[in-house]
């Protein structure tokens, strides 16, 4: 794999990574009836993923690439598996609620992280940490105020749900660091794939959408991927304070391109859902100054 050891080559190509991201909740928004066809969105999606990252790792590593999957372990499967949940429970919170909303209760994983690190592995949460992730519930909770309605509040369980997920994963990783990154998310493929398999045979559904909807299941996936690859050339040369910065580009984009009546969408977020957010950015700004003495580096192996 490229490797960079510059932060400033490093840092356009995760902002970039993080932009790649930005455009899922806009493809979401383009599909024909999204909430009448989640599972075989989960399909399209997680079947995407699972062949690129596959391939990418074929290219990577050669014919012998296969054999990362004898080294997943229990960590893989277990944070596998909360990213493949990440990833069904995100379809099902942006079609029920708002885009900000959806991205905002994602931009809260590292204090979900770090509580389930505290929890799980024993690692220590300092008094400044505290701060943030009080700031942070802060945010949350008047964003839960605003999302009273039924399928808006469901929406919002299932953000939270989703960003739950995928701390899970990044727990994982810190508890058995040898585990195989890249081939984690693509079983994270697999599982939404099988699942979703499942639940189409289950209630006699049809596997595919519209050739329409098809295409844009395949869009998000493979933004999904090809941000995952350069995040992993970029992050190894970025300490992790300033990749938490920088994971905004993610939020903050998908919130304008869905914002913006360019493409047609005009989604305005709710007061409540600008307030909240407005105490999630301040915590996620002051976590990352007070983590600049941290100089972990982290990345996607």
């Amino acid at each position: 794999m490229l490797e960079l050891k510059s932060p400033k080559i490093a840092v356009p190509i995760v902002l970039f990574a993080g932009l790649l991201w930005s455009f899922g909740p806009l493809v979401v928004r383009y599909m024909d009836n999204p909430h009448l066809v989640p599972w075989q969105y989960i399909f399209g999606r997680g079947l995407t993923i699972f062949i690129l990252l596959n391939l990418y790792l074929f290219f990577e590593e050669g014919k012998n690439f296969y054999k990362n999957y004898y080294k997943v372990g229990l960590s893989g499967l277990i944070g596998g598996s909360g990213l493949g949940v990440a990833m069904i429970t995100f379809i099902y919170s942006i079609t029920n609620t708002s885009a900000a909303v959806t991205l905002l209760c994602l931009a809260a994983m590292p204090f979900f992280t770090a509580l389930l690190a505290f929890l799980f592995l024993k690692e220590k949460i300092s008094f400044n940490v505290w701060i943030s992730i009080i700031i942070a519930t802060v945010g949350i909770l008047i964003m839960a105020m605003g999302n009273t309605g039924e399928k808006s509040l469901i929406g919002f369980v299932f953000g939270l749900t989703s960003s739950i997920g995928f701390s899970v994963f990044s727990v994982t990783l810190r508890w058995r660091k040898e585990t195989p990154k890249f081939t984690t998310v693509a079983f994270a493929g697999f599982f939404c794939f099988v699942f979703a398999s499942v639940a189409i045979i289950t209630n006699d559904l049809v596997f595919f959408s519209t050739s329409y909807n098809g295409s844009l299941f395949s869009i998000h996936g493979s933004l999904v991927c090809f941000g995952l690859i350069l995040y992993s050339i970029g992050s190894k040369a970025i300490p992790a304070a300033e990749l938490t910065l920088l994971s905004l580009t993610e939020v903050i984009g998908g919130i304008f391109w869905v914002w913006l009546p360019l493409f047609g969408i005009n989604e305005v977020p709710e007061t409540n859902t600008i307030i909240g957010g407005f105490f999630l950015f301040v915590s996620i700004v002051y976590y990352s100054l007070i983590m600049r003495w941290n100089k972990r580096f982290i990345a996607l192996n």
